[in-house]
């Protein structure tokens, strides 16, 4: 059995976006061996209820998350067009889920522009029982170390260690970005720095290698436009997919501490 776990995964409720039907999601993991995977809709807990039951209907331990959106001031400010940062959250128990669910509620009634928006200040009121991970380019401490400097990045991951002490962690992919392959470089300079643990991920959001170009579709009905448009919003990797332990292992062997830590994880959840 694999310690590798997947720990952000979009399912088929992460709408528009999420290409991953849950029984789909639960079987692969079943067929990798994995003995438990996470799944981390954007801004909405909808699938957590069918998720639970259908990962423990084939002895998977279920991980509830979400990847949730933090505004970049208070949550009421409605200012420009961003959604917030990206921050993944996982419930590493009864408590933690319902904090989780505290947190998706009041991003939508109190945070809501363009996106179900938390801030830091409810995340320090109701981020007791969550595991975070610092998420994908789109992540605040991700965006500070990529335009603002490796200084900047540290100072805002020391941030949000206060806010989740012993349970931040910096996450590492390797989907086939540029960016993202210097962005994983300075993660790792800022772990060094910091004393953060790192976590590898996929960002996974469908279920098969080939599965993009559909996806894509997806993502033009999301946006109301088509594939002939060039300028579309569009993933420029085929990567997202929910790769086997294997696949992970491989594209980590220089930290495998990453990987370890999946399982790390998956234990205290």
């Amino acid at each position: 059995m694999s310690e590798f776990v997947h720990l952000h995964v979009h399912s088929e409720y992460s709408l528009l976006d999420g290409a991953i039907r849950i029984k789909d999601l639960c079987q692969r993991a079943v067929d990798y061996g994995m003995p438990s995977v996470a799944v981390t809709d954007h801004g909405n807990m909808f699938g957590a209820v069918i998720f639970y039951q259908m990962a423990k209907s084939m002895g998977l331990k279920p991980i509830i998350g979400c990847e949730v959106y933090v505004a970049p001031g208070h949550r009421t400010e409605k200012v420009g067009k961003s959604g917030g940062y990206h921050l993944v959250l996982l419930a590493k128990n009864a408590q933690g889920y319902k904090n989780l669910c505290k947190l998706v509620t009041l991003a939508n009634m109190e945070g809501f522009h363009y996106k179900p928006r938390v801030d830091k200040e409810l995340l320090r009121e109701h981020g007791g029982d969550l595991i975070a991970l610092s998420a994908c380019l789109g992540g605040e401490v991700p965006k500070k170390l990529m335009n603002e400097g490796l200084e900047a990045g540290i100072e805002c991951a020391r941030e949000y260690a206060e806010i989740f002490p012993g349970d931040f962690y910096l996450e590492l992919q390797d989907n086939g970005l540029t960016e993202q392959t210097r962005l994983n470089d300075l993660l790792v300079a800022c772990a060094e720095a910091t004393g953060l643990p790192l976590v590898a991920t996929n960002d996974c959001h469908y279920l098969d290698k080939g599965d993009d170009e559909a996806h894509d579709l997806l993502l033009c009905v999301q946006t109301q436009t088509t594939i002939h448009d060039e300028r579309r919003m569009r993933m420029e990797t085929d990567q997202l997919y929910f790769k086997s332990p294997e696949e992970m292992e491989r594209a980590f062997a220089h930290v495998p501490g990453a990987i370890a830590n999946t399982g790390r994880i998956a234990e205290q959840c």
